[in-house]
């Protein structure tokens, strides 16, 4: 009876010109595009693109960074960013002259660099979004502890030397990242708060199946926290999470003590992490991108009501009255309202949650709106709500329904919040005043024209906490499901 759920929960996103400014705060998006206005006729870089050493030093000098192998490096990251983004354009250079001898290239401002000023909230995001590609597959590449070692006679690395596997490797992190996004887009999860590194780790690594983890799997938990520390350390500065590291003083040899005291109840010292806002647009565009439903807040403002009502059939309903307050701001009251009562027509299995969806958003019309929902009043489906819309508004001249459309409601009502699977105890006290309210409840109920019949009194029969109307409930749905030959 359920409807098509979407995968994920909706998200909330800020507004583009805010993601947009957050972008442009990254630290290693503005050390690039500080590196680009830099570049000049006599920056030089080697035949990859890259800065060649003698240009690192004044590389690090322009971003305001000592002049060191960590000011080095931080300044080979933002020009790499600044190349593979277009803010930094290679202009010439061979990868070698006639003797074989590298000859250094040249690089400029490239054309994106005008669109970190002049372009829109959308034009930097997406060029944010390139840098993020370009982060996420360093962070997927492989770690080079002893470089010696992998060299071929040759000079190439030896990559099958390295054990890396490029697509698991992406697809963990992928993994990761999406978990992290579920944690902080659902209901009871992590919210904007941080997430242990462990817990994430062991989302990825232990079963759902496994009761107490064996010690290789431990070993593997903790092999996987070892490699998202280094991950999201090169995450962080593109402004995807806000990361507090692992606590280097428990990154120890085995057979070795710690430098100092490892309290192992604060669990924070095993690093902690958060997508930041920047990060939940991120992670939904990759996501996105590779076919997963991931709906956001305000995705359905300028679809049709039967979009509306669809899409929010499995969104928690703080989520679902922000939608459907988006969707009707700027419209017309009566036009949305008879848009909406057209929609929430139908006898498929999702029709009893998008009446309710749709009476739900009717309660946030105006009084504009009566005409429309006085033109429903004699239809099977629609009169009932449209007498408790009347009624809830204090309206004049609202007929008294006949029993049909009275019991036809009823199961139509509890069909549609055995739909939603909200909560039990609300639920069963649905279901326990609709069938207390109707003296004969279950002798009439029945005999009610509607495909979910059957389905609602069984799931009273399980439901209902008096043993005797429980019992009255599954004998209605053996008649029912006899009557209807199913």
């Amino acid at each position: 009876m359920s409807a098509d759920h979407p995968t994920l929960p909706p998200v909330r996103l800020r507004a583009d010109a805010e993601l947009a400014r957050d972008a442009l705060a990254a630290p290693l998006l503005a050390d690039a595009a500080r590196l680009a206005r830099w570049a000049g006729p006599d920056t030089r870089v080697d035949a990859g693109g890259e800065l060649v050493d003698e240009q690192l030093p004044a590389a690090a000098e322009a971003l305001g960074l000592p002049v060191d192998e960590e000011g080095e490096l931080r300044a080979g990251d933002a020009w790499r960013l600044a190349v593979d983004t277009g803010l930094v354009e290679i202009e010439d250079g061979e990868a070698a002259d006639g003797d074989g001898e590298d000859v250094p290239g040249r690089a400029g401002p490239g054309e994106n660099l005008a669109l970190l000023t002049g372009g829109s909230p959308r034009d930097v995001l997406a060029l944010w979004l390139d840098g993020f590609d370009t982060v996420f597959a360093d962070a997927v590449a492989p770690v080079l502890d002893d470089l010696d070692e992998l060299i071929g006679e040759d000079g190439e690395i030896d990559v099958d030397a390295l054990d890396w596997d490029p697509e698991a490797e992406a697809e963990f992190l992928e993994g990761v990242l999406g978990n992290l996004y579920l944690l902080t887009v659902s209901e009871g999860g992590a919210g904007e708060g941080p997430v242990p590194l462990p817990a994430l780790a062991a989302s990825m690594v232990v079963p759902d199946d496994m009761g107490e983890p064996t010690d290789d799997v431990l070993e593997q938990v903790s092999d996987a926290m070892m490699r998202l520390d280094e991950q999201f350390r090169l995450l962080e500065p593109i402004g995807l999470v806000a990361y507090q590291p692992l606590d280097e003083a428990l990154m120890v040899e085995e057979g070795e003590e710690p430098a100092v005291s490892v309290d192992d109840e604060d669990v924070t010292r095993y690093g902690m992490v958060r997508l930041t806002p920047l990060g939940l647009y991120g992670v939904r565009a990759r996501m996105l991108e590779a076919g997963v439903d991931a709906p956001a807040v305000g995705d359905l403002a300028d679809k049709g009501a039967d979009a509306l009502l669809d899409g929010i059939a499995g969104y928690p309903e703080p989520a679902a009255r922000e939608e459907t307050a988006a969707w009707l701001a700027g419209r017309d009251a009566l036009g949305a309202a008879r848009e909406l009562l057209h929609a929430a027509r139908g006898s498929d299995a999702g029709s009893p949650l998008r009446r309710l969806h749709c009476q739900q958003t009717l309660s946030l019309v105006g009084p504009e709106a009566e005409p429309a929902v006085r033109e429903v009043l004699d239809d099977a489906e629609l009169g009932g709500l449209a007498r408790v819309w009347l009624a809830e508004r204090g309206a004049a001249d609202v007929p008294a329904p006949p029993e049909s459309m009275i019991f036809w409601l009823a199961i139509d009502t509890i069909a549609a919040q055995l739909d939603a699977e909200g909560d039990l105890e609300e639920l069963q006290e649905l279901i326990e005043g609709l069938a207390g309210r109707h003296g004969g409840f279950f002798e009439a109920a029945w005999r009610v024209e509607h495909p979910s019949t059957a389905e609602v009194l069984e799931a009273m029969g399980r439901l209902h906490r008096d043993k005797g109307a429980a019992k009255e409930a599954r004998k209605a749905a053996f008649k029912a499901r006899s009557r209807s030959g199913s």
